[in-house]
C-alpha cells in the first residue's frame, strides 16, 4: 500500500468540476475498453497497414455522442481497433521542453525520467534514467511481471483439508492464498473467491462420507513459507501502521480483519486467524452431521506436516487467478498480498518461500524478460523497503515487456494498472485543470514513501501513439506538491502531439 502522507490535489474550478463527473464516466467506459482492443494481436501493435492521417481531434480525446452497439451489427464494432505503427511519434526535443516545465520538485530533491515509445524503444526522454532510485510502490511492477512470467496467469493457489494421521484430525494447509474469505466461496470475485465455509462444509461431507465419529480436531499447516515472517528491511513503525504484516501462507481478506477496511493494524498471525475461522465454521458445519469440533487449533511443528504427495486430502478451495491477483495488487498497491505473490512465484522456480527466495525469484524472471539488472538492488517485493534500488529505465522496461513485450502472459498485467481519476491509488487524483487532460487515459502505477514518490505506466497519445513512462522522485520534502508535478507531467504525454 502506498504511504498517502502527502496532500490532496488542488480544489476544482467550479465549471470544471460539474461537467468532470460526466467526462470521467465516459472516458472509464473508453479507458476500461482499452486492454481488449489492445489484445488485438500482436500486443498493443496492429499489422503494419495502411492507415489514415491522424484527425485534429482523435476519437479517443472525445466525448461519444452514443456508444456503439456489440452485437456485430453491419457497420459496428465489436471493440478498439489495435494502434498502428503508422502513428507519428513525438519529437524528443519538443517533448522534453513541454516535461522539463512540469517535472520540477517543490522543495528538495529531484526528479529522474525515462518516456520511449512503445514500439520501437526509441527513447523520447531522458532524464538521468540509470540512475539507481527507491522506486517506492513501483516495486510491485517488477513483481508482477515476474509473477506473470514464473506462474502464468491462469495458476490458481489451493487452499486445502488434509486428513491428519490420527483419526479425526483436520489439517488446514496452506497453499498461498492469502485473499481467503470466512463465509462461502464467491466465484467471481478475488477478495473471497476461496471460502473457508464452504471448505469446511466439503470437509464434513467427506468425514462423514468415511464414517468418522470421533470429535474433530483442527491442525494448521504453514509450512509452505519460510524464514522470518517479517522482512528485517522494513520499518517497525510501518509494520505496526499497517503497511504489512508478518507473511503467511494463508489469510483472510490479505491480512484484514475486516475486507471493507483497507488501512490501519492487521492481524500479526494471520494463518491462525485463518485456521481460527475455518474451525469455527468446521464446527458449525459438523453440528448437523453428528459431529463435534474439539476447541481451539494447533500448529503442526515445523518439519512434522505430512507429505503432500502421500496425504489425503478431504476438501479444497482455489484462489482467484494470478492474473486477477496481479489486476487488484496493482490497482490497491497491496504490500501484503505483492509479498505473497513473489514467494508463490519465488517457489515456482525453485526458489525458497522467504524473503530472501522472493528477491531472487524476481532477479530471475527479470533477467529472463531481458531487463538490465545490473545495477538493481532489492530487499523485498513490494517497494516498501528504502533499501530499493531501481532506475527510471528499469522500470519503462518493465512497462513496455508487459505493454508489447514477446511474453503475451504478461499482458494479464495491464488491466491492473491505475487510470488517472478513475481507479485504484489514482483515483482521486487528476480531477485539477492543471492534470484533466489526463484523466481516464493516463494508466500508471503509483509509488509513495515519505521523501519518495514514483509513477510508471503508459498512455496513448494525441497522435494515437503508445508511450512507456517512469518518473521517480527522490530526497523530496514531505508534504509537498510533488505528486501534482507528477501528475501535470503524465498529462503532457496524454495529450501531447508533441511535433
Amino acid at each position: 500500500m502506498n504511504r498517502t502522507s502527502l496532500p490532496g490535489a488542488n480544489p476544482v474550478p467550479g465549471p470544471l468540476r460539474r461537467g468532470l463527473p460526466l467526462l470521467l464516466q465516459t472516458l472509464l467506459v473508453v479507458a476500461l475498453a482499452l486492454p481488449a482492443g489492445f489484445a488485438v494481436a500482436p500486443a498493443f501493435l496492429g499489422p503494419g497497414s495502411a492507415a489514415n492521417p491522424a484527425p485534429a481531434a482523435p476519437a479517443w480525446h472525445q466525448i461519444p455522442g452514443t456508444l456503439a452497439p456489440r452485437d456485430g451489427a453491419p457497420g459496428t464494432t465489436d471493440g478498439l481497433e489495435p494502434l498502428t505503427a503508422t502513428a507519428p511519434v513525438p519529437e524528443p526535443g519538443h517533448l522534453a521542453a513541454q516535461l522539463n516545465e512540469t517535472l520540477k520538485a517543490d522543495g528538495a530533491g529531484s526528479f529522474t525520467g525515462v518516456v520511449q515509445d512503445a514500439i520501437t524503444g526509441e527513447v523520447l526522454f531522458d532524464r538521468s534514467g540509470d540512475a539507481a532510485r527507491v522506486p517506492a510502490s513501483n516495486m510491485k511492477l517488477l513483481t508482477a511481471a515476474a509473477a506473470l512470467h514464473a506462474l502464468g496467469p491462469e495458476r490458481r493457489f489451493s487452499t486445502r483439508a488434509v486428513a491428519g494421521s490420527v483419526p479425526g484430525a483436520v489439517i488446514l494447509t496452506g497453499g498461498g492464498d492469502v485473499l481467503l474469505g470466512a463465509g462461502e466461496s464467491l466465484p467471481g470475485a478475488v477478495l473471497g473467491r476461496a471460502g473457508l465455509a464452504s471448505l469446511a462444509q466439503s470437509t464434513i461431507r467427506a468425514l462423514a462420507d468415511d464414517g468418522v465419529s470421533v470429535p474433530l480436531t483442527v491442525l494448521l499447516d504453514d509450512s509452505l513459507f519460510t524464514g522470518p515472517a517479517l522482512n528485517p528491511a522494513w520499518n517497525p513503525e510501518d509494520v505496526a501502521a499497517g503497511e504489512v504484516a508478518p507473511l503467511f501462507p494463508l489469510a483472510l481478506n490479505s491480512a484484514r480483519f475486516d475486507p471493507a477496511t483497507t488501512t490501519g493494524p492487521r492481524p500479526q498471525d494471520a494463518a491462525m486467524s485463518a485456521a481460527e475461522a475455518f474451525a469455527a465454521a468446521l464446527s458449525a458445519a459438523a453440528a448437523p452431521a453428528g459431529l463435534t469440533v474439539t476447541p481451539g487449533v494447533t500448529r503442526v511443528p515445523a518439519g512434522a506436516a505430512p507429505d503432500a504427495a502421500g496425504a489425503r486430502v478431504l476438501a479444497e478451495v482455489q484462489s482467484a487467478t494470478v492474473g486477477q491477483q496481479v489486476d487488484l495488487l496493482l490497482r490497491t498497491s497491496d504490500n501484503y498480498l505483492t509479498e505473497a505473490i513473489g514467494r508463490m512465484a519465488a517457489l515456482a522456480v525453485g526458489k525458497a518461500g522467504s524473503n530472501e527466495g522472493a528477491v531472487a525469484g524476481v532477479l530471475q524472471q527479470l533477467e529472463e524478460l531481458n531487463m538490465p539488472a545490473a545495477t538493481l538492488r532489492a530487499a523485498d517485493v513490494s517497494g516498501l523497503a528504502l533499501a530499493n534500488q531501481v532506475s527510471a529505465r528499469q522500470l519503462v522496461h518493465v512497462v513496455r515487456a508487459i505493454t508489447s513485450g514477446t511474453d503475451p502472459r504478461l499482458r494479464a498485467g495491464l488491466a491492473g494498472f491505475p487510470i488517472a481519476g478513475l481507479t485504484g491509488t489514482l483515483g482521486d487524483r487528476y480531477t485539477d485543470a492543471a492534470t484533466a487532460r489526463g484523466a481516464g487515459l493516463v494508466r500508471a502505477k503509483t509509488g509513495t514513501l515519505n521523501t519518495v514518490i514514483a509513477l510508471s505506466g503508459y498512455v496513448v497519445d494525441a497522435d494515437g501513439r503508445l508511450l512507456v513512462f517512469s518518473f521517480i522522485g527522490n530526497g523530496l520534502t514531505p508534504g509537498a506538491a510533488n505528486r501534482t508535478a507528477l501528475d501535470r507531467t503524465a498529462s503532457v504525454l496524454a495529450g501531447c502531439g508533441c511535433r
